[in-house]
């Protein structure tokens, strides 16, 4: 029997992807849940939940060229920034790597895979913590020492694949987007520096240390308030298709009832990409008529 999860919020619930375990949805859901054996368990806010259904209401997840079920015809995209729209993530990586080697500790993925589009202090409290070496440096400590690192790394920050030829087709064909990000004002300006022609094309930009997201990624706040701030806002969630490559992206993106495409890094686990719609190697290979977006009219070249 298949585990599946549904695709969008409502009373019906359509079945949406096949899944290999339980998936995140927010406490307002859970009325909706009818399943005799559905279960149930707490996880701060947040609450996981997982029922069986048959074999011909499932579909592929995470596979870029798999069919995936229903959805709603996409109006508006959003973009998540470092390590999706910017090469940055290399940058936290090596700093950090150079304070643990102080400790005679080593920087490993599944910590990283746990930090990437958290907020600047809350991955500063996973990694003290997780690294062991919360008596030596504190959450705070950390972000100051890592600041001093970082403030000349992020002006020399280059596009990823792929980057230019998707938002500037997107914004030629009068597809609004934007960017949530759990990245803080101070940050984001220094990071994008020398992409100013890029980011004017986004209707607006959301930031990690903006008012209305109380809580960072997996939390949905950042992509809510992005919903909201579209012209004629708020857009349906799952009229949004959100772009990330942190899988506590995805989840905040899922959490909000959006779809998303992940383009993570080849590092990365595949465990950590069962959430996800769509999982493509790079931006490159998105293909905007699978979601019903305009086509690309140079046919990839």
């Amino acid at each position: 029997m298949n585990l599946t999860t549904v695709r969008n919020f409502g009373p019906t619930w359509p079945v949406g992807c096949r899944i290999n375990g339980p998936r995140q949805f927010s406490l307002f859901t859970l009325s909706h849940l009818r399943s005799e054996s559905e279960t149930l368990t707490s996880h701060n806010r947040w609450f996981d939940f997982r029922f069986p259904v048959s074999a011909h209401n499932s579909a592929t997840m995470g596979n870029p060229s798999s069919s995936v079920g229903v959805r709603k015809p996409i109006t508006h995209v959003v973009f998540d920034m470092d390590g999706l729209l910017l090469d940055t993530e290399k940058f936290y990586t090596e700093v950090q790597e150079i304070i643990l080697a102080r400790y005679n500790k080593t920087f490993e993925w599944p910590l990283k895979a746990k930090m990437m589009g958290m907020k600047a202090i809350e991955a500063a409290k996973v990694f003290v913590e997780e690294t062991g070496i919360s008596d030596s440096l504190s959450a705070d400590q950390f972000l100051v020492e890592r600041e001093d690192m970082l403030r000349s790394l992020f002006p020399t920050s280059e596009l990823m694949p792929g980057v230019s030829r998707l938002l500037k087709h997107l914004h030629a064909k009068g597809v609004p987007i934007a960017v949530a990000t759990g990245s803080h004002k101070r940050h984001f300006e220094l990071k994008t520096q020398r992409h100013g022609e890029m980011f004017s094309l986004m209707h607006h930009v959301v930031l990690g240390d903006d008012p209305e997201v109380k809580q960072g990624k997996p939390s949905p706040d950042v992509f809510l308030a992005a919903a909201r701030r579209f012209e004629g806002g708020p857009v349906d969630p799952s009229n949004i298709l959100v772009f990330e490559d942190a899988p506590s992206g995805v989840r905040a993106a899922k959490n909000a009832g959006m779809s998303v495409v992940m383009i993570p890094d080849p590092r990365l686990d595949k465990s950590f990409q069962d959430a996800a719609d769509q999982v493509l190697n790079s931006l490159l290979d998105f293909n905007p008529s699978e979601w019903s977006l305009p086509p690309f009219e140079d046919n990839g070249n």
